[in-house]
C-alpha cells in the first residue's frame, strides 16, 4: 500500500524547523516500516525531491513564513494564502502523475485537507485528516473557513485528532466520528534514570516562545518566587524561540541580574532535546492554550515528570496518570504555588505513571495501528 503524507510540518535544514516538524518525520518513517510513505511538505528553502530514511519527499517554496501566521480575514495575507493552496495542489498532482497512492492522509484539516480532498475528487483516492489544533481551534474561528474545514472533516474517509477534547470538536464540525491519534516522537534514548529524590532541582522549559505556550508565565512564575524557594533550585533552562523572545530574553536578563541561576538558549534537535529533558528534575508546561502537546510525550519517553498548567485535556491525563503536579490555572500565581509544590515534592516518585505514558504516547506504536487501519481499508 502507498500513503501519500500532505503536511505543513515538516522538518528540513532550516532553523525552527526541526522543533516544528520532527514528531510528523519520526511518524513517518514509523509508518514507512508497514507500507510505502511519500510525504509531500512545505519548505522556506529551494523545491525539492529526495529519499529521506524510507520516506520519498517533496518540498514545495511558500511565499510567506510561518504558515500559522497567515490570516485569512487579512487582505494582505490573501496572496500568500492562495499562492500556497496552488503551489501545494501542483506538489501533489506531480505525486499522483509519478505514482498514484491508495490513500491520502492530511497533517492537519486545513490547508493539507484541501489538497487531500481535491484528489478525492479528480481521482476517487480515499483520504483521512489528523487535526493538531491550530487547525481547527483557530480556522474554525472564521466564518467561511469554518464552513469549508467541516466539509474537508466530512468529507475525509476517517478522521483524527492528538487531543480528546480536539476529537470532539472535530466530531461536531462534521458530524462524524473522530479517533485519537497521539502526535508525539522519537527520541534517542538508551537508558532512562530517574529525576532526583530531592531539592535543589533543575527545572527546564522546551517550546516555543509563544503566548498560547505561556513561556511568560513561566518567567514570571519565577520572579515571584522567594528566596527560600529559590535556594531549593539548581538551575533553570529555558529553551526555544518564537515572538516572545524580547520579552523572554528581557525577563531571564532580569532574573539573572538578581542572581539567580537561569540562561535561555535556541530550539534544539531531537538528540539534544533528549539530552536537555534528561539533565532536568522538573519539565514546566505552563500553556494557556494547549490539547496534548508533543512535549508532554517527550517528557514521559525520558520519565520526566510535569509542572503543567491545567489546559486541554491535561487535566483528565493528570486524573488517570499522576504524571507530576498540575497548577490551579494558568497564571502566574498559580504556576508559582505549583512550581514551591514540586520543589518540595520527590521528582522521582511519579516513575510509575510516567512508564505507562510513556507507553501509550509511543510512535511507533500508533504507527503500527494506522497502517493496520489503512491495510484494512485497502483489502
Amino acid at each position: 500500500m502507498h500513503v501519500l503524507l500532505v503536511t505543513t510540518s515538516y522538518p528540513d535544514t532550516l532553523s525552527g524547523s526541526e522543533a516544528a516538524g520532527s514528531f510528523v518525520a519520526d511518524f513517518a518513517e514509523q509508518l514507512a516500516r508497514h507500507v510505502r510513505v511519500t510525504v509531500v511538505a512545505v519548505t522556506r528553502g529551494d523545491s525539492s525531491q529526495r529519499t529521506e530514511g524510507r520516506v520519498e519527499v517533496y518540498r514545495f517554496k511558500v511565499r510567506r513564513w510561518p504558515l500559522s501566521q497567515l490570516k485569512p480575514y487579512n487582505p494582505l495575507d490573501w496572496w500568500p494564502i492562495v499562492a500556497t493552496l496552488r503551489d501545494g495542489l501542483r506538489t501533489v498532482r506531480r505525486v499522483f502523475d509519478t505514482d498514484r497512492p491508495d490513500y491520502v492522509l492530511a497533517l492537519w484539516a486545513l490547508p493539507s485537507g484541501y489538497w487531500a480532498r481535491r484528489m478525492l475528487t479528480e481521482f476517487g483516492v480515499p483520504y483521512g485528516t489528523w487535526s493538531l489544533g491550530s487547525d481547527i481551534w483557530s480556522l474554525g474561528r472564521v466564518p467561511v473557513v469554518r464552513s469549508y474545514l467541516g466539509r474537508v472533516l466530512a468529507s475525509a474517509e476517517r478522521r483524527y485528532a492528538d487531543g480528546l477534547r480536539l476529537g470532539h470538536e472535530v466530531e461536531r464540525l462534521s458530524g462524524k466520528p473522530c479517533d485519537f491519534l497521539p502526535s508525539s516522537r522519537s527520541l534517542a534514548v538508551q537508558e532512562t534514570t530517574d529525576p532526583a529524590g530531592s531539592a535543589p532541582y533543575r527545572l527546564a522549559y522546551l517550546g516555543r516562545w509563544h503566548p498560547n505556550k505561556g513561556v511568560d508565565l513561566f518567567l514570571q512564575a519565577l520572579q515571584s518566587l522567594s528566596a527560600e524557594d529559590w535556594s531549593r533550585i539548581a538551575e533553570v533552562r529555558v529553551h526555544g524561540g518564537g515572538p516572545l523572545e524580547f520579552e523572554v530574553c528581557r525577563l531571564v536578563d532580569e532574573l539573572r541580574e538578581q542572581g539567580r541561576p537561569i540562561s535561555a538558549g535556541g530550539y534544539l534537535d531531537t538528540e539534544a532535546a533528549a539530552d536537555f529533558i534528561a539533565w532536568s528534575d522538573y519539565l514546566v508546561l505552563p500553556s494557556r492554550i494547549e490539547s496534548i502537546p508533543v512535549i508532554f510525550s517527550d517528557a514521559a519517553q525520558v520519565r520526566r515528570p510535569l509542572v503543567a498548567t491545567p489546559v486541554g485535556d491535561l487535566p483528565g491525563l493528570f486524573e488517570e496518570h499522576e504524571f507530576g503536579i498540575l497548577a490551579a490555572d494558568a497564571s502566574a500565581t498559580a504556576l508559582a504555588d505549583a512550581l514551591r509544590k514540586a520543589l518540595r515534592t520527590p521528582a522521582n516518585q511519579f516513575r510509575p505513571q510516567l512508564d505507562v505514558l510513556a507507553a501509550k504516547f509511543d510512535v511507533a506504536v500508533a504507527a503500527r495501528r494506522l497502517a493496520e487501519r489503512l491495510s484494512g481499508n485497502a483489502s
